[in-house]
This record gives C-alpha cells, structure tokens and sequence, in this order.
C-alpha cells in the first residue's frame, strides 16, 4: 500500500511540473522606434540574440515589439538594451548617438527628448 501511494504522488508530481513548465514562457509588447524594414530587421535580430527570446516581431506602422521570452533566463531589460546597443530607442533603454547617427539613413527616426 505504502508503494502505491508512493507511485500516485510520483505521477501527480510530475504531472504538476509538466503543467508548470510552460509558466515560464512570457508575453511582453513595448514601443520600439525605428521607420523601415531594415529597422525590423535589425530590431527583430537584436530581441533575438538575447539568450532566452524564443520569437520577437516588430510592426513597422505601430512600431510594437511583440516578444514570446523564457522569464527565468532573462530580465526583459536585457532585451531593452540590446536593442539599444543597435541603434532603436525604447522607453527603458536610449540608444547610444553614435550608433544612432551610424544608421543608414531611412532608419533615422525623430528622437523624443
């Protein structure tokens, strides 16, 4: 009898944990200036090269980066300042001016002060 109640809590713990798991997948949405598709294309590369973004998608007209990121790897500020690092501004994280001024031409957005 004790195996058997041994074996049942086995099972519905890890039915627990296989439930859980995917907790730790989360949304995020956040304002990313850029104007073109070569902003989506450095914006998009830029989210994902941080270790733990699994999709990011950035809409040209609304300039929203929509992100799908494991939580437990990462602090959504890391993707913030990646992203500045390559030249867009978010509400978190300013790009650097140099490397803003270093963007091709089309991507020079209107900073906000």
């Amino acid at each position: 009898m004790k195996n058997l109640f041994l074996y049942v809590f086995f099972c519905l713990s890890l039915g627990l944990q296989a439930q859980t798991g995917n907790s730790k997948k989360e949304k995020a949405q956040f304002e990313v200036v850029g104007n073109c598709e070569m902003c989506k294309k450095r914006i998009e590369k830029a989210a994902l090269d941080v270790k733990g973004v699994k999709m990011a998608n950035w809409d040209i007209p609304s300039n929203q980066l929509m992100l799908i990121y494991n939580a437990q790897k990462l602090d959504i500020l890391e993707v913030h300042n990646a992203i500045a690092q390559a030249g867009h501004d978010t509400k978190k994280a300013t790009a650097n001016d140099e490397v803003y001024a270093n963007l091709p031409l089309c991507c020079l957005y209107e900073r906000k002060q």
